[in-house]
């Protein structure tokens, strides 16, 4: 009797630990007002812009399979600019160029052994395109459910790379 009871503290405590890191890795993950503001700083010295950085999924089943959206990049300069670099923050997220003439990508996440290949384009002054994004709401199985935030970074080289975020509530 007196070990049941035991077991049923023991784990009590262990749930009651468990939903601390759960909550935790939940406030460590929320997006600041200060990062986005120095995201945007940063972005004021591209000349690649997008009016909207940021969209919202809302709620992604993984059943239902992926899911888009696309990005509005424009060059606001002077001259042209060349865009490196593409590559994302996670392997569950693709990103694809494209302005009407030609199509690049798709560009994943650096690292794991594999080098995400260059992206090389440039953008006349005046210019627009669009960065499609696909996310695979499935790609890290059962753990991976609840809310996301992922990145998608466009670097011309020089100065900080323009970045596009998502979020998405994955459900099962």
């Amino acid at each position: 009797m007196k070990e049941n009871a035991t077991q049923k503290i023991t784990f009590s405590i262990l749930a009651v630990l468990a939903m601390a890191v759960v909550g935790v890795l939940i406030w460590f993950y929320q997006p600041r007002p200060e990062t986005e503001n120095r995201d945007q700083a940063a972005a004021a010295s591209s000349s690649i812009v997008a009016p909207e950085s940021y969209y919202d999924f809302g709620q992604v089943s993984m059943a239902g399979g992926r899911v888009s959206y696309r990005y509005r990049i424009k060059n606001s300069g002077n001259s042209a600019a060349a865009i490196k670099k593409i590559y994302t923050s996670c392997m569950c997220t693709e990103a694809v160029f494209e302005d009407g003439k030609i199509t690049k990508g798709p560009f994943g996440m650096p690292g794991h052994g594999l080098s995400v290949p260059a992206a090389n384009v440039t953008m006349e002054p005046g210019s627009e395109a669009e960065i499609i994004v696909t996310f695979d709401p499935a790609a890290h199985g059962p753990a991976g459910v609840g809310k996301i935030i992922r990145e998608i970074y466009l670097e011309e080289g020089a100065g900080q790379p323009l970045i596009l975020r998502f979020s998405a509530n994955v459900t099962p």
